[in-house]
């Protein structure tokens, strides 16, 4: 025989039924798949931006840096052909820049290749978070 005293209604345990369990369940993954959805879109998103604008930097930065020891081989050649070649092509030697500020940024050759170098490095890991976020959906 049971000596113990039934719990009042108001503190029995509530069990909740199968179909609660279930709603639940696909609730949270469709929360986990739309999540999923939008890192998979961000990471995608700036892997694609990456892939555009690394290449474009890195030949502006290397073609600045090479312009003006291809305009001083120039100098040098014409120097001996035409002395009026060689002061017009001075004048275009000195007036390549080696820095240009645009909206308060300081751009240089060597600056526009760093920033092609690291934006190929963030469009690697996009792309590795992307598949990894991928492989999870």
């Amino acid at each position: 025989m049971d000596t113990r005293t039934p719990l009042p209604a108001s503190q029995q345990p509530i069990a909740m039924s199968s179909r609660q369990n279930t709603s639940a369940a696909a609730g949270l993954r469709l929360l986990r798949t739309a999540i999923g959805a939008a890192c998979y879109f961000v990471f995608y998103f700036v892997q694609q931006l990456a892939e555009l604008f690394a290449p474009l930097l890195l030949i502006a930065g290397a073609a600045w840096a090479a312009l003006p020891a291809l305009v001083k081989t120039l100098t040098r050649t014409a120097a001996s052909a035409d002395p009026q070649a060689h002061d017009a092509i001075a004048s275009v030697a000195n007036a390549i820049p080696e820095e240009l500020t645009l909206a308060g940024h300081v751009l240089t050759a060597s600056g526009l290749i760093c920033d092609g170098l690291v934006l190929m490095a963030v469009a690697a890991g996009g792309a590795t978070l992307a598949m990894l976020v991928g492989r999870k959906l």
